[in-house]
């Protein structure tokens, strides 16, 4: 299709095809370069998005919804065995190094008419992380949060630090912080 395209381009303009790849990769490569690289953001107190490299493919927790949103939770591997292994349940805590993921969408009515709700935009994603040594003063937890924005592409840090989230979850202060269930499958 782009090589398509670029023959159009050259024979509309007379030119050679080289001419028109001379022509089309800088003005597609000043494209690449504007698009943000979401991994070079992060909250203040230093919680990064790129501490969660990958965290698209983690092992999902479970899925819940408010009036306005969807939104599904993932944990990274450790966090997943810390569940199996009977968390919140065997009384252990949540050790140093799991990480958790939250993704929010907006809803929409199924397309096909099927009676659901289901992820329309991107609305934000959470994250938070074990790590006593960082976040001693907020029951070992970082928090942060990313707000998308769609009509740009791009995402906006919260800026109320890695502390964010910790108001919250002290009501889940005797299950270690975290409020979600790991349930049966």
């Amino acid at each position: 299709m782009f090589r398509d395209e670029l023959v159009r381009i050259s024979r509309k303009k007379k030119l050679p095809l080289i001419a028109a790849i001379a022509v089309a990769v800088p003005v597609l490569s000043g494209i690449a370069l504007a698009a943000q690289d979401r991994y070079t953001l992060s909250v203040p107190d230093g919680l990064a998005f790129s501490e969660f490299r990958g965290y698209e493919k983690w092992q999902m927790v479970a899925a819940s919804h408010s009036d306005e949103l969807v939104e599904v939770i993932l944990a990274n591997p450790m966090m997943i065995d810390t569940y199996v292994a009977g968390f919140p349940g065997n009384g252990k805590k949540v050790p140093d190094g799991a990480k958790m993921a939250k993704i929010h969408w907006t809803m929409k009515k199924n397309p096909e008419g099927f009676p659901i709700q289901v992820p329309d935009t991107l609305h934000d994603i959470d994250f938070m992380a074990k790590d006593g040594k960082r976040f001693s003063d907020t029951g070992s937890w970082g928090y942060a949060q990313f707000n998308y924005d769609a009509k740009s592409d791009s995402f906006t840090p919260l800026g109320m630090g890695a502390k964010c989230g910790f108001a919250c979850h002290t009501a889940a202060s005797t299950k270690d912080y975290v409020f979600t269930a790991y349930p049966r499958r």
